[in-house]
């Protein structure tokens, strides 16, 4: 049995920090010891590192540096070329304010290295003028971007830090620590804290990695890996320290995936259903076509995971319009069949609405399936809403279709064995939860249109079996995608009307207003109106918004469906489920105000049919985050490749939703950079778990604590 739990020796006094002497005996300090009883903390530092939320000592010791700047090794200011990203150091010269034709004050500061002269400059930061100053004759350090003006070589606003005298070993000549800052401190401070931290509460990290983990992984142990994350020796002492730390997030993580997965598959658990013999035979009697190869074997993994006495948890992907509803309907055709009541979950009422209707109708045509499908949502009327809730309650209704109305407390099932969440990044953990706990044991099926990049598939969703709908039904053309720019609007509307004129229809989608929903219905209805008075006044504008009752929804899509409506304005509630294939062009209007994952849902409502379909996003692109999204959504139609260049842009915290996962933020580990070392992390994790599924053994004493203390919404009970 690997020895779990060595603690390792006080580390020798070349590792700890230039200037640090041997550390006295532990006896009175603990990890937990409070942040203001560290040195060089006390009360007032205290507040402010407790906005970095650093509350103890062991706080600081995890206060991970966001990058490093080698100052063995200033950049030359005579060397610097336009774009390079540098750090130099040098004697203050000048600091003098500059009015602009603008009204905007330009700070300039002129520092010397002895080749050249540089010009730092900062906007409307006027009180530089007097820091500067007083720093006259001074030494100080720029880190920032150069670019060749009118001013010769500049930096614009650099981070900036003083030299200290020459006993600060800490911030010279040496790899030195960069750290996230909040308002009231600043680096040479929180650097001579963490360094004292280092010195005084490494030596009480206690390993809990296994030898053999650290032996045959070529892993250094904690202590060694926290002197060296925060004061590197070198370069090569760094990327172990890093590695180390990074395995060790990621690990504990795959340990909380491998466990939660073990737990909701445990034999025994779930419900064995029958797959019906006919269920081919009956999907191609119901479905009005074809379905691909890539959905009839999504169905045949649902329907294996369904038959065996386990509960399934798979995630279903599919590009938009690659025919997900259609594998939804044969997974509750098989709870159906089996004598149990199948829910879906969507996120909007008109979501919801579209799923009812799509399949109230493709089972409402063929009788012999005698199968009730019922629409729950918060804007149903209270008797029809008690009516629903008393059909569920009694089984009478079979498939039920809703939005959060389905996870209230006054809504009970019958016998609930299948559960299915659209969309479902847009739910919480407790929201998926609350709905699966309205059964014993449904099986469940998570779906979402906007594809998950592999990353995240081992990380938020590592815990779910995966399928992806990976081909379109035949006949689909790709939408040829335009980025126009403000001035370019008239023809692009010139554009609309000639489509229309070939018998099409239009959708445009108004600008987003985060601010308030009521901002997001006035722009809807304001765009409406101009569009019907000033660029169509011939054609038919209908209205479609979020802040409209359910019956106005429907009758404005049964009009744009019948074709009586030429353009539809729209907020974004048509992301999702709206599928009206004579729809050929969207006009997405200040398209920048979009992220790509959304960009690509709106996109996905036209091409629906045979005809070729545009997408015309209208945008400046005045920065390089919208340029690089509608250059992205202009170049491609792979959800793939548009959903890893929207993680690149968001991070991993905003990405669908993962705040709301459960999962608690990755503190070193980079998903891009690291997926190697996360595929050994995930591999060593699910080989422990398959071994010892509660981490039983004392010796994973260590291990057991960081899984409850980190992931506590994901319910680990098999480790309580």
């Amino acid at each position: 049995m690997c020895q779990l739990t060595r603690v390792v020796m006080a580390h020798s006094s070349s590792s700890k920090p230039v200037g640090s002497s041997s550390a006295p005996a532990s006896f009175g300090r603990s990890l937990d010891t409070e942040v203001k009883f560290v040195k060089g903390v006390g009360p007032r530092v205290m507040g402010i590192l407790k906005k970095l939320n650093i509350t103890t000592a062991k706080d600081l010791l995890y206060h991970f540096p966001r990058r490093y700047e080698d100052r063995t090794h200033f950049a030359r200011i005579a060397s610097l070329e336009h774009g390079e990203t540098a750090t130099i150091c040098g004697v203050v010269l000048t600091a003098d304010n500059v009015k602009t034709r603008g009204r905007l004050v330009l700070t300039k500061v002129v520092v010397d290295d002895g080749s050249g002269c540089i010009v730092l400059t900062w906007f409307n930061q006027q009180y530089r003028k007097e820091q500067f100053n007083k720093l006259r004759g001074r030494e100080v350090v720029a880190y920032g971007t150069a670019q060749i003006g009118r001013w010769g070589v500049e930096i614009g606003s650099p981070e900036i830090e003083v030299c200290s005298d020459e006993t600060d070993s800490l911030s010279s000549i040496r790899i030195v620590p960069i750290y996230p800052l909040t308002e009231g401190i600043f680096q040479v401070h929180l650097r001579k804290i963490i360094s004292g931290a280092v010195e005084l509460y490494t030596e009480l990290l206690e390993e809990t990695l296994p030898e053999e983990f650290l032996d045959r992984l070529d892993l250094v142990d904690i202590q060694t890996a926290i002197r060296n994350i925060h004061f590197p020796e070198s370069q090569e002492s760094l990327l172990a320290a890093r590695k180390r730390l990074v395995f060790e997030e990621l690990f504990v993580l795959q340990l909380a995936l491998a466990m939660r997965k073990r737990g909701i598959e445990a034999p025994g658990q779930g419900i064995a259903f029958n797959i019906p013999p006919d269920l081919d035979a009956q999907l191609k009697e119901l479905l009005p076509f074809e379905l691909t190869g890539a959905q009839k074997r999504v169905i045949g993994e649902i329907a294996r995971d369904m038959s065996r006495p386990m509960c399934m948890n798979r995630l279903l992907q599919g590009d938009v319009g690659s025919g997900k509803t259609a594998v939804a309907l044969a997974a509750m055709m098989i709870a159906v069949k089996n004598g149990y009541q199948a829910a879906m979950m969507a996120p909007t009422e008109i979501l919801a609405e579209q799923h009812y209707l799509g399949i109230s109708n493709l089972l409402g045509d063929h009788d012999l399936m005698g199968i009730r499908v019922d629409l729950l949502t918060g804007s149903l009327k209270s008797k029809n809403r008690r009516d629903v809730t008393e059909r569920v309650a009694s089984g009478q209704t079979q498939i039920v279709i809703g939005t959060h109305a389905l996870i209230q407390e006054n809504v009970e099932f019958r016998n609930l064995g299948l559960v299915i969440i659209d969309e479902q990044h847009r739910f919480g953990v407790m929201q998926r939860a609350a709905l699966t706990e309205k059964g014993l044991k449904p099986d469940v099926l998570v779906m979402t249109a906007t594809p998950i990049p592999r990353t995240l598939t081992l990380t938020v969703y590592g815990d779910l079996d995966v399928s992806i709908i990976d081909e379109l039904p035949p006949g689909r053309k790709p939408v040829k995608t335009h980025w126009k720019q403000v001035t370019e609007r008239r023809k692009v509307y010139a554009g609309v009307r000639s489509l229309i004129e070939q018998g099409r229809q239009a959708y445009v989608v108004c600008p987003l207003i985060e601010e308030s929903e009521k901002l997001q219905v006035q722009a809807a209805a304001e765009l409406a109106e101009h569009l019907q008075a000033e660029i169509f006044p011939d054609l038919k504008i209908g209205l479609l918004h979020g802040g409209m009752k359910s019956d106005e929804r429907d009758t404005v899509m049964s009009a744009f469906l019948a074709g009586q409506i030429h353009i539809l304005v729209s907020t974004t509630v048509i992301e999702g489920g709206v599928d009206v294939r004579n729809a050929t062009v969207m006009v997405i209007e200040d398209a920048h105000r979009f992220g790509l994952a959304q960009l690509h849902q709106l996109r996905g409502r036209v091409g629906r049919g045979d005809e070729q379909s545009y997408c015309v996003m209208i945008c400046e692109g005045n920065n390089q985050d919208s340029i690089t999204r509608m250059t992205t959504m202009a170049s491609t139609n792979d959800g793939f490749v548009i959903a890893e260049e929207d993680l690149k842009l968001r991070g991993p915290g905003e990405f669908y939703g993962t705040k709301q996962s459960g999962m608690p933020e990755l503190t070193i580990a980079d998903i891009f950079r690291d997926i190697p070392i996360l595929e050994i992390a995930r591999k060593e994790a699910f080989a422990i778990i398959e071994k010892d599924p509660g981490l039983s053994n004392e010796s994973f004493a260590g291990l057991r604590k960081d899984l409850l203390k980190k992931y506590e919404a994901f319910e680990l009970a098999a480790v309580s």
